[in-house]
């Protein structure tokens, strides 16, 4: 509820800062207020089901997809999609986007406004909850929700596959570090920062690498543990996850590779020297 109230009252702030924007809610009243009518135009700070609904601003819109480094062979998903600001703009870059949105009446708004940017056989939308929806296929997952929603939602994006890239306006995920957060300098007033996150593979435990045993413990992309070589055991270090992408130092050198089906695979670098290594994931 504090989080509820603080985004209500930031709401506020935009309205003077700002003006009426447009906005997500609950189902409206017929007649003007529904998307029925074709001046329906919702209102910033009105109540939706789990959180006050403000709009992206287009310009952060444009720095997250810029952030996921979409390409026209993404999919990206909105989770609470509102007027499908974020769906259209992806759509207009070439992407197949989905918008899932609570209200009827957005969801309707949105086909409208997709329709009149002649993105509509791109950027399709449908009421849902996002707790219950299936969005498994993303490549690309955006989102403005609040905190306590993020972390709903968190154990279901990890368990995406690895390399999906999360964008999300203004709110983190606690203890999941962004990999990467922006901040619009200028035409900004509220919710101007963006947080990005790349979903990392899961390679927490023990692989056999050459004639050493890596031992690795994850917290989300951040790596500890050790290479063990001749009952040596030696820390690793600058050691991370980007997707599928791994990264660490170990007694000099540096490893960088993939991770595929129980399997790693790369180069390491030291003293000079280049050479390929590879390592099996084994007994935990």
């Amino acid at each position: 509820m504090k989080m509820f109230r603080t985004l209500a009252a930031a709401c506020a702030v935009s309205l003077l800062a700002l003006g009426a924007v447009q906005s997500h809610a609950q189902p409206a009243q017929a007649g003007k207020d529904s998307a029925t009518t074709p001046d329906y135009v919702p209102h910033t700070g009105q109540a939706g089901k789990d959180v006050v609904w403000v709009p992206t601003q287009d310009a952060l819109v444009q720095r997250m997809l810029d952030m996921a480094k979409v390409t026209k062979e993404d999919k990206l998903v909105d989770l609470g999609s509102g007027d499908g600001r974020t769906v259209i703009a992806a759509a207009k870059r070439g992407l197949t986007a989905r918008g899932i949105e609570y209200n009827p009446d957005l969801v309707t708004l949105s086909q409208r406004n997709a329709a009149a940017e002649g993105v509509a056989d791109r950027a399709r939308f449908e009421r849902g909850d996002i707790f219950e929806s299936d969005f498994k296929e993303a490549t690309v997952v955006t989102l403005f929700l609040l905190p306590e929603l993020n972390l709903r939602l968190r154990p279901i994006l990890l368990d995406m596959k690895p390399g999906t890239r999360v964008v999300s306006n203004t709110f983190t995920m606690d203890d999941w570090t962004p990999d990467e957060t922006a901040v619009l300098a200028e035409n900004c007033v509220n919710f101007c920062r963006a947080h990005f996150w790349v979903v990392p593979a899961k390679v927490g435990g023990t692989w056999r690498l050459g004639d050493g045993d890596l031992r690795l413990s994850q917290t989300f992309q951040m790596l500890e543990g050790t290479l063990t070589r001749a009952g040596k055991a030696l820390p690793i270090t600058e050691a991370r996850m980007r997707g599928s992408e791994i990264s660490f130092v170990a007694d000099g050198r540096r490893y960088t590779g993939t991770v595929a089906e129980g399997r790693m695979s790369g180069r390491s670098e030291g003293a000079g020297q280049a050479q390929e290594w590879q390592a099996t994931r084994g007994a935990n």
